[in-house]
């Protein structure tokens, strides 16, 4: 079994899903999208992926925020509104008859090209968009036993060239740093910035609890995570001392605890980076308490519906 924050509980009901390709509806296996779509040819697409929680889309707003958002960066028109998104978004959810413990990746590329290139101006479709929702549940085990991290080598990108907060399909860069990290004898990898700053992981947010601060790093160089900005919220309104900040290696070995954050695996604890154990190597106390917060947050959200 693959361990790391993505880790899910198998469930049978997967294999009978109905996938949306552009409002149509294709049992699992015969889901397809042409060779000269957009993303598949040069990875031109965004995404998006949200929770089904007791019936409620949790932070609906603030992910479709991050998708226009990404949208208008690459330059995509996006020919319906985010209230006729939420709807073909429901429309596959009533499709598959799903109401909670549900995981929705909504893609959206630029659409059918007529012959392999990078322009987009050889577009000849709409956008396609592609709403794929699973029934996956995080591993208890998986997160009571905790990640495992590796410093990469390959930098998270300048805002210059490929802004780390454009939530678009071009993930290469990061699928190395995940191999390095796999190929070191861990789960996930840890990237640093430009300068040799700790920004964030391949996949998820990090975080580092030091003398009971909590601290992650800017905003600069690292994904616009909603669990990272939930988890912030949490301390503020909570009256804990959270800094965005630059910090190093340095201070990540010398941590109390570590975590990272994501849409799947809410907060998961990490155990040891780069093969040394981060505090007592377990899931520390205020990584526990900030998960109850974040826990607390959505049910909250889910309460006021």
């Amino acid at each position: 079994m693959v361990h790391g924050t993505h880790n899910a509980l198998e469930d049978s009901r997967n294999n009978d899903i109905l996938i949306s390709i552009n409002d149509q509806l294709f049992p699992r296996n015969e889901a397809k999208i042409s060779v000269f779509d957009s993303g598949y040819l040069v990875g031109d697409g965004v995404w998006e992926a949200l929770r089904l929680h007791h019936g409620i889309l949790v932070f609906l707003e603030d992910h479709f925020s991050r998708l226009w958002q990404s949208a208008a960066t690459v330059g995509m028109h996006l020919p319906f509104t985010k209230e006729e998104l939420t709807k073909k978004v429901w429309a596959t959810l009533k499709a598959n008859d799903m109401s909670d413990g549900v995981h929705v990746r909504i893609m959206v590329t630029r659409g059918i090209k007529k012959t392999p290139s990078q322009d987009p101006r050889l577009t000849i479709s709409g956008p396609n968009v592609v709403i794929i929702p699973e029934y996956k549940t995080a591993s208890k085990e998986s997160k009571e036993k905790g990640i495992t991290l590796f410093t990469s080598t390959i930098r998270r990108g300048s805002p210059d060239y490929l802004d780390p907060r454009l939530n678009c399909h071009s993930k290469l860069h990061e699928v190395q740093a995940l191999i390095q990290a796999i190929q070191a004898g861990a789960d996930e990898a840890l990237m640093l910035d430009i300068h040799g700053f700790v920004a964030t992981c391949n996949a998820t947010n990090f975080f580092i609890v030091k003398n009971n601060e909590v601290w992650t790093s800017t905003s600069k160089y690292c994904m616009n995570g909603i669990t990272r900005a939930k988890v912030i919220e949490v301390c503020k309104a909570n009256d804990i001392p959270c800094f965005e900040k630059d910090f190093s290696l340095f201070d990540v070995y010398g941590a109390d605890e570590a975590f990272v954050t994501g849409t799947f695996g809410g907060l998961t604890p990490v155990t040891k980076i780069d093969g040394r154990q981060i505090g007592k190597g377990n899931y520390g106390d205020m990584t526990k308490k900030l998960s109850n917060l974040y826990k607390t947050l959505i049910e909250n959200s889910v309460s006021d519906g």
